[in-house]
């Protein structure tokens, strides 16, 4: 190869959220010299979040594609696939699968599909329809990532992709940029919450249906109406913007409790804001492999999440969190009440969570894992391997041993 092999992600939009987040981190982790980069959004990119991107020389595209099908952008894309000539193209989760066809056609010689998890039209993947949409594409595509052993079983069991076409990876997460606090909470800049005495429970993320933002708003308020001292001390800080925020504001200026609550909409810092929670919760109706739970586990925070997805094989009820029933605010607000009233059983959860991220969950990881498999697919697909990339991992193995930095 005269330069670096090119991988072109491809996703539905580039924007806020965990699947997109975790690209970012793949990125800005995998050894810059033998890899190049290359974003095509279905729909659109966001300038703000692109700029979390540390690499200045990833292109971005954007189809801007509307409701329906994406056949008719199969011309544009077979162009952009020969123009930019990647070795891989990897798409992720249902809505850009199509993507693989004119790959394909434009002769692009390693074609990965990363299943993240399943979306309100199909939270559990039981909807056959989707099931046989994967499986028409399934000629298309030559090695498939899951990120969860959950997903790995569907592909295998109910899409029938042979065991040895699916790699299993789990996502990783900064130990170096989301670390528990030295000591006392910090405070989120901008946060109304000033009060040392305050006990502060958390979320980031999408306010849409899947995430179930509406079920912690109800927890919050039951635990409220509950304890006295809940109503005093506890507050709730919820991350994100989605079509439910007007919704979830409504049902908690109803119930009086507003006061108790910040919502300040998208932000960038996620790890301050860790830092200034005593609790996470993740209310969610389906999930994949939860990046923001991996952020929460690794700032050492207690995780109060639901029983759904990738989220049991991240978080041990009873260890390093609690796991409650998906769409059951009465458990989850006893969750909370467990942790604001019993501080060392919070304190000992959230420390056993972060051994478990810097155990298993690592970035360092998950990037080996990647180019492993990209290595690898790539080898498959009779196409030279990313020159100096065993050497580029063997630096980086060096450096992580003696706290040196390899970019």
């Amino acid at each position: 190869m005269t330069q670096p092999p090119l991988i072109a992600h491809v996703v539905y939009r580039f924007g806020m959220g965990g699947l997109e987040n975790g690209l970012v981190n793949l990125i800005n982790h995998m050894p810059r010299a033998p890899w190049r980069h290359a974003v095509i959004a279905l729909t659109d990119v966001s300038t703000e979040f692109a700029a979390r991107l540390q690499r200045t020389d990833v292109e971005f595209i954007a189809l801007h594609k509307g409701p329906g099908h994406l056949v008719p952008h199969y011309p544009k894309l077979w162009r952009i696939f020969r123009t930019l000539a990647p070795a891989i193209v990897h798409t992720r989760n249902l809505a850009p699968l199509e993507a693989v066809v004119p790959a394909w056609a434009a002769r692009v010689p390693v074609r990965v599909h990363g299943e993240h998890g399943w979306d309100m039209q199909d939270p559990h993947g039981t909807k056959v329809r989707y099931r046989r949409v994967r499986q028409l594409y399934r000629p298309f595509v030559t090695r498939y990532v899951a990120l969860s052993q959950h997903l790995q079983d569907y592909l295998r069991d109910q899409v029938r992709i042979p065991h040895d076409q699916v790699t299993q990876i789990y996502n990783g997460v900064d130990t170096d940029h989301f670390t528990p606090r030295a000591s006392a909470r910090s405070r989120i800049p901008g946060s109304p919450f000033t009060d040392p005495q305050d006990w502060i429970v958390g979320t980031v993320g999408r306010m849409e249906t899947v995430k179930d933002p509406l079920n912690l708003a109800k927890a919050f308020v039951r635990v409220l109406d509950h304890h006295p001292m809940a109503r005093k001390h506890m507050k709730l800080v919820m991350v994100g913007d989605g079509a439910l925020k007007p919704d979830v504001i409504a049902f908690l200026e109803q119930a009086g409790v507003l006061d108790n609550v910040w919502l300040p909409g998208e932000r960038n810092d996620v790890a301050a804001i860790m830092q200034g929670l005593d609790c996470f919760v993740l209310p969610s109706l389906a999930e994949g492999i939860s990046n923001t739970i991996l952020e929460a586990m690794a700032t050492g925070l207690p995780v109060v999440a639901t029983t759904v997805g990738g989220n049991t094989e991240l978080i041990e009820s009873g260890m390093t969190g609690t796991l409650v029933l998906r769409s059951r605010s009465d458990l989850m607000a006893r969750a909370m009440v467990e942790y604001f009233t019993n501080p060392a059983l919070a304190r000992r959860h959230g420390k056993a969570a972060r051994r478990v991220v810097e155990n298993q969950f690592s970035i360092h990881r998950m990037v080996d894992d990647y180019v492993r498999m990209y290595e690898r697919a790539m080898g498959h697909a009779g196409v030279g391997v990313a020159p100096g990339s065993e050497a580029a991992r063997s630096a980086r193995m060096a450096a992580r041993s003696t706290g040196g930095v390899v970019n």
